[in-house]
């Protein structure tokens, strides 16, 4: 396994320590070695990396920040010369362009090694496509390592790679993260580019890195941040995050709750204790720390509609419709109801919920919750289940995650360790819109003051 983060292999590749061909072979070597157990890898592409490697290496100065790092694309990506599964059979034709993120990690000098594993469309928060059988988790391989970027999660956990693009419509950064013991950031809607695609289930979904550490996140994010001609959405300005990562937060309003949005759902005590102690360290690092007195509202009429309408948008683009999972040509049936006019109606109910969810900030500067209800189950979670089964056991690993897609708010798994039962522990920092800054800040103070473990060793 390579233990080096993006941060870290950067530097050592421009003091001449390392190369980049010999972290592309320690990464190839990783993935030989874990990834028939993990199964997180869906394509590796050894000999282009290699290539690849080989021509940063001859390169006469570094492209950037990121010259001769490993990463790895979730498989909803472009890839130019892969097909993009979006994690089932239906796709057979290779894309023919770098989608807008993979080329900004290239032109930043990243390696592009493999294409990692999802649930079909990222629909689930479990990663068990029928396509390739399930995801395991690095730190206990009889459990999930969630999703829908479980694939990108584990390659980064398990020592595979420094980091990996993962995407996030409803918790699909975060929630593997704090099943895997990473730090993951959902950044600001708008803030990283979908293209080519114009969004990503419209007002839900975002792009992002799943890391190692906070710097390593914040290194990529500057590689990939901004938008393009024809996104739906746009972010606001928000600056340098490694400048962010690097500077101390100053004294916070921080708001704390284990009340989440779906009735019903009740939060594993290991999580109620994770988001205390969290607190309580909040509190010795200098910040004020009290119970949100606000009620954050429910998601699911913002929510539902764009979830059928993205799903189905996806599936209309397939080239074999008939080899869809079963529980996703299920829920494209169960969706027919969401025509335009539902989803501009959805949309309009986004800016509901984001002006009432938004109201907690009038008094705090960053919200404190668990990442999820759940721990992470054991393998099989959606074996044999339909859509309406599925979405139920969705629900303990999204009510705390999908609020902040309808909203649009940069929101964060910040890793606490690991539980009595070995797995890893994660607690959810949440900002104000466009405040990813902040976030960063109080996250590497958080790292530095209670250090997690960095890989998921056998």
């Amino acid at each position: 396994m390579t233990t080096l983060g993006a941060a870290e292999t950067a530097d050592r590749i421009r003091a001449g320590e390392l190369t980049a061909g010999q972290a592309v072979e320690d990464c190839l070597a990783a993935i030989d070695d874990r990834n028939p157990e993990l199964n997180g890898f869906s394509v590796v592409l050894a000999e282009r990396a290699r290539k690849e490697a080989a021509e940063r290496d001859a390169a006469a100065a570094p492209l950037g920040p990121l010259h001769g790092v490993p990463i790895a694309i979730k498989e909803e990506n472009d890839v130019a010369g892969c097909v993009t599964t979006f994690g089932g059979r239906s796709n057979t034709t290779p894309a023919e362009a770098d989608s807008a993120v993979v080329r900004r990690l290239r032109a930043a000098g990243a390696v592009i090694v493999g294409k990692t594993s999802m649930p079909e469309f990222g629909a689930w928060p479990y990663t068990e496509p029928l396509s390739l059988g399930p995801a395991r988790n690095p730190w206990h391989t009889a459990h999930t390592p969630g999703g829908s970027s479980g694939g990108t999660a584990v390659a980064v956990a398990s020592g595979m790679v420094p980091a990996a693009i993962g995407g996030d419509g409803g918790g699909s950064i975060r929630i593997p993260a704090s099943f895997c013991g990473l730090f993951g950031l959902k950044p600001q809607r708008g803030r990283v580019t979908t293209a080519p695609n114009p969004h990503l289930w419209w007002a839900l979904g975002t792009l992002g890195p799943l890391t190692r550490t906070v710097l390593d996140s914040a290194l990529v994010y500057d590689a990939i941040n901004g938008g393009e001609p024809g996104d739906l959405f746009q972010a606001g300005e928000a600056g340098s995050f490694v400048e962010a990562a690097r500077r101390e937060p100053g004294r916070l309003r921080i708001g704390w709750t284990v009340k989440g949005t779906a009735p019903g759902v009740r939060p594993h005590p290991l999580h109620v204790e994770a988001v205390e102690d969290t607190a309580r360290l909040l509190t010795d690092l200098g910040h004020d720390v009290r119970p949100l007195d606000v009620r954050l509202p429910d998601p699911t009429a913002a929510f539902v509609p764009q979830f059928f309408a993205g799903l189905r948008t996806e599936a209309d683009a397939v080239e074999h419709y008939e080899r869809l999972e079963p529980s996703i040509r299920q829920a494209y049936r169960l969706g027919s109801w969401v025509r335009p006019g539902v989803v501009d109606w959805a949309l309009r109910q986004t800016e509901k919920v984001s002006e009432k969810a938004n109201r907690a900030f009038d008094g705090y500067d960053v919200l404190l919750t668990p990442v999820t209800a759940n721990r992470p189950p054991r393998v099989g979670v959606l074996k044999g289940v339909n859509v309406l089964t599925a979405a139920l056991k969705s629900q303990p690993a999204i009510t705390y995650t999908a609020l902040w897609n309808v909203t649009g708010n940069p929101a964060a798994a910040v890793p606490c360790g690991l539980g009595t039962d070995g797995l890893p522990l994660s607690v959810q920092l949440v900002g104000r819109l466009d405040d990813e800054p902040t976030l960063l800040s109080l996250s590497a103070q958080i790292e530095a003051a209670r250090p997690w473990p960095l890989v998921a060793e056998r």
